[in-house]
């Protein structure tokens, strides 16, 4: 139904994985919707980090053939093999009936990677058809057309960017450049935020020309949920939190961009 892409320019680090990970959670829990999370990156386990526990022989729980999925789905999407209902037959399964995950392709041969990842946007559309939404984890940067694919048919484009002059600098060369990123699909969120630091919200926008942005605190207990396969019991944890709670601006603004997501696709439905 909807196409969520979350993607972040060059090798700053803007905590976009832990973000799409914060936010795909919370809307599966607090919302009746069937959720997708796509990696596209190479070689990139954080994502599985976040959801299950590791060991020294690697994942502890739901390990069998975890990061493989992506890779098996992808060659039956190439041979007209997978229908949308078929999908969940290669995904890792986190909440039942609410969210489920295709890792990233796990190869050490970065050819078979640059193969299979030109097969995602049909993986997308596929999936599509099943999942109320799909949260992309897009690979950073603009160096390859499948990338620009993806940007272009993504009903939400959120763009990760950290409180650093350059970084935020940089994007606006990019919007300048690029006609992708005027659209009003495009949202942008701060990662790991502080909110006492002379790029807050409201210079930030005033700087930018931008009417509002989204933000993500950096929190202790949720970075460490994320570290250790624990993001689903943080946020049913704290499902009921009160507001003098070290962690309650993080949950507020979870909730804050969730809302943002939900309304804006509404928004952008009704002008079709």
């Amino acid at each position: 139904m909807s196409i969520i892409t979350f993607w972040s320019n060059g090798k700053e680090e803007t905590a976009k994985t832990l973000s799409i990970s914060a936010i795909a959670t919370h809307m599966a829990i607090e919302h009746n919707l069937k959720i997708l999370v796509l990696s596209t990156n190479y070689n990139d386990t954080t994502l599985e980090t976040c959801y299950w526990k590791q060991s020294q022989n690697g994942m502890q729980r739901n390990t069998l053939g975890i990061g493989n999925g992506i890779e098996e789905l992808a060659r039956a999407i190439m041979s007209n093999k997978a229908s949308p209902e078929v999908i969940t037959n290669y995904t890792k399964i986190v909440l039942k009936n609410h969210l489920e995950v295709l890792p990233s392709i796990k190869t050490a041969d970065y050819r078979e990677y640059e193969k299979l990842r030109n097969v995602y946007l049909n993986i997308l559309k596929t999936a599509d058809k099943y999942y109320d939404m799909i949260f992309v984890d897009l690979n950073k940067g603009l160096d390859s057309e499948s990338t620009k694919e993806i940007l272009d048919q993504s009903d939400l484009v959120i763009v990760n960017l950290v409180q650093r002059l350059k970084i935020i600098n940089d994007y606006m060369e990019l919007k300048a450049k690029y006609p992708l990123f005027k659209k009003d699909n495009v949202i942008l969120l701060f990662g790991r935020f502080d909110r006492y630091s002379k790029y807050n919200r409201k210079n930030i926008c005033r700087y930018m020309g931008e009417k509002d942005i989204y933000t993500i605190p950096y929190s202790t207990l949720f970075f460490e949920a994320a570290n250790e396969g624990e993001v689903p019991d943080f946020f049913f944890k704290f499902r009921k939190i009160d507001e003098t709670d070290r962690n309650a601006l993080f949950i507020s603004e979870i909730k804050r961009i969730s809302e943002k997501i939900i309304y804006r696709l509404q928004e952008l439905q009704m002008k079709r």
